[in-house]
């Protein structure tokens, strides 16, 4: 360690560090009297030993001003000339406060013996995990706020907005109808032409009107339906209710004494839980319909035989089965669009983010559901 100074400038010791790193340990005052003396002691062992990188420990400043603040920004141009980098150290807020006011934003950084890169890593960490326990806790508050509209609801039934509900059935079900079945027949006919190569072997084509049916009516159907319902009405919903929030909308209706949940959100959740199992059963009848039409065309298999097979294989247990499935399903997707429309925040691109944000988590929940419908029928 090396000590320099003056009675002009304050004292300083150099210390030598790892990957060509020089660290200036300055003591004293850096006021209008220090500054020139300090510029032209930098300066020269900028010179002759061109460092990669230039440490400057400010911890045991006395006094600083902003003629201290202009030697470390002519520190800084120094530094590039060479191609270096000026690192200053210390953790005192008018230190920063006074560099900022002369329009200069050096790199704060510990001392040395920290670990930055780990500093950074931990706080990261911790940020991530406060913001997944608010989000959790919204989500929590939401389904309680649900909760309380569906009571107040069935106990004050004038409350409850029915045109907002007919309104929401009608774009969730009736709009969407046309594409569920266009999807699900396309979706029926690709299963029957592809199971059937396989089961013409063994001379089984009857067997393909089986497989379309239990698949669709347990399985495809109710998660299609839902994938659709979820990227035509989910992002629609978190649209709606995140326009009206962040154009205050939502605060003028609780400044009036109203329930936004109530109001708001209630009647969407139970439209999308009484059209998508609906939704569900048109599917389902669409994709026997793509069957039908490859086992008659392709199969040699009569209307009347498919049909047969069909009525056989399904019972009353499979369609019930895929009905709950999609109420729950139903459940997830108006919920969590309403919920990401309650939390949008900031200016236009908040809408488009809580849309798409409403799209990505309703289909993560709903293969998630479903799989643990698998589970439970597996142990059944």
């Amino acid at each position: 360690m090396t000590t320099i100074g003056s009675a002009s400038s304050p004292l300083f010791e150099m210390t030598h560090g790892p990957e060509g790193k020089i660290t200036l340990h300055v003591s004293g005052r850096m006021d209008f009297e220090s500054s020139s003396g300090l510029i032209a002691s930098f300066s020269k062992i900028i010179t002759q030993r061109s460092p990669q990188v230039l440490g400057l420990n400010l911890e045991n400043i006395t006094y600083f001003d902003d003629y201290g603040a202009l030697v470390i920004e002519e520190l800084q141009e120094t530094m590039k000339s060479i191609q270096g980098r000026l690192e200053v150290e210390d953790p005192r807020e008018i230190t920063k406060n006074i560099l900022s006011y002369v329009g200069f934003a050096p790199s704060i950084l510990p001392p040395e013996h920290q670990r930055p890169e780990l500093k950074i890593a931990i706080q990261a960490m911790g940020e991530n995990a406060l913001s997944r326990a608010k989000a959790f806790k919204e989500m929590v508050s939401f389904l309680g706020s649900l909760f309380t509209s569906l009571i107040t609801a069935i106990s004050h039934p004038g409350k409850f907005r029915m045109g907002d509900m007919v309104t929401a059935m009608n774009k969730t079900g009736v709009n969407a109808l046309p594409i569920v079945a266009l999807i699900s027949f396309l979706l029926g006919l690709v299963m029957a032409f592809m199971s059937s190569i396989q089961l013409k072997q063994f001379g089984a084509n009857i067997y393909v009107a089986s497989l379309v049916a239990i698949a669709m009516v347990s399985e495809l159907g109710p998660i299609m339906t839902a994938i659709v319902v979820a990227g035509r009405s989910g992002s629609a919903f978190a649209a709606e209710i995140g326009t009206m929030k962040i154009s205050d909308e939502i605060d003028a209706i609780e400044t009036m004494g109203f329930e936004p949940t109530l109001f708001l959100a209630l009647p969407r959740v139970v439209a999308s839980l009484l059209v998508v199992p609906i939704l569900t059963l048109f599917s389902n009848l669409a994709a026997i319909a793509g069957g039908l039409f490859v086992g008659v065309t392709m199969l040699n298999l009569s209307t009347t035989t498919y049909i047969s097979q069909t009525l056989d294989t399904l019972t009353l247990f499979e369609i019930n089965w895929g009905m709950m499935k999609s109420c729950v399903f139903a459940l997830i997707i108006a919920t969590v669009g309403c919920l990401r429309g309650f939390q949008a925040k900031g200016g236009a691109d908040a809408v488009g983010n809580a849309a798409t944000s409403a799209v990505v988590t309703s289909i993560f929940l709903i293969i998630l559901a479903d799989s643990f419908f698998a589970i439970v029928r597996s142990q059944w």
